[in-house]
């Protein structure tokens, strides 16, 4: 019976932790500002006859620094970003508001802008006040850059 408690007492402050762990890791990366939310699908396939699906999106967490924006997952215990998107290589195609599947795989408010970076499709997610940031700041180049914003 004891070991028991014991084992449940531990579990319960494993649990505990991991939660802090998780808060403190959102915080961190927010602390420095210039950060919104933002949902993201690599590799998108190319079919556009299709009507998107609810698949491959992962929810995150973008941070400007400098020429790329720095995107982490949401759920993920990992310090370093998960994916780059460096302001020269991001050519915008379109923006589009969410269909079918993909209006619960989203947050309620979200806008699809579909692009390349590097020539892989990407799909980025994000509300309207962070779409117009995003867009400000791919416009914000330095004289010289190529800057492909539809």
């Amino acid at each position: 019976m004891t070991l028991a408690l014991v084992l449940c007492g531990l579990f319960v402050a494993l649990v505990l932790t991991a939660l802090f762990v998780f808060g403190l890791r959102r915080r961190l990366i927010q602390r420095s500002g210039g950060t919104f939310d933002c949902s993201l699908r690599w590799d998108v396939p190319k079919e556009e006859s299709e009507e998107p699906t609810g698949r491959g999106w992962s929810y995150g967490i973008a941070r400007y620094r400098g020429d790329r924006v720095e995107w982490y997952r949401v759920f993920s215990y990992a310090l370093r970003p998960r994916r780059l998107l460096v302001r020269e290589a991001v050519e915008v195609l379109r923006r589009r508001t969410p269909q079918g599947e993909e209006e619960l795989a989203l947050l309620s408010d979200a806008v699809v802008l579909s692009c390349l970076h590097d020539g892989t499709p990407v799909e980025l997610a994000m509300s309207e006040d962070a779409l117009t940031g995003f867009l400000a700041w791919l416009e914000a180049a330095p004289p010289g850059q190529r800057v492909n914003v539809a």
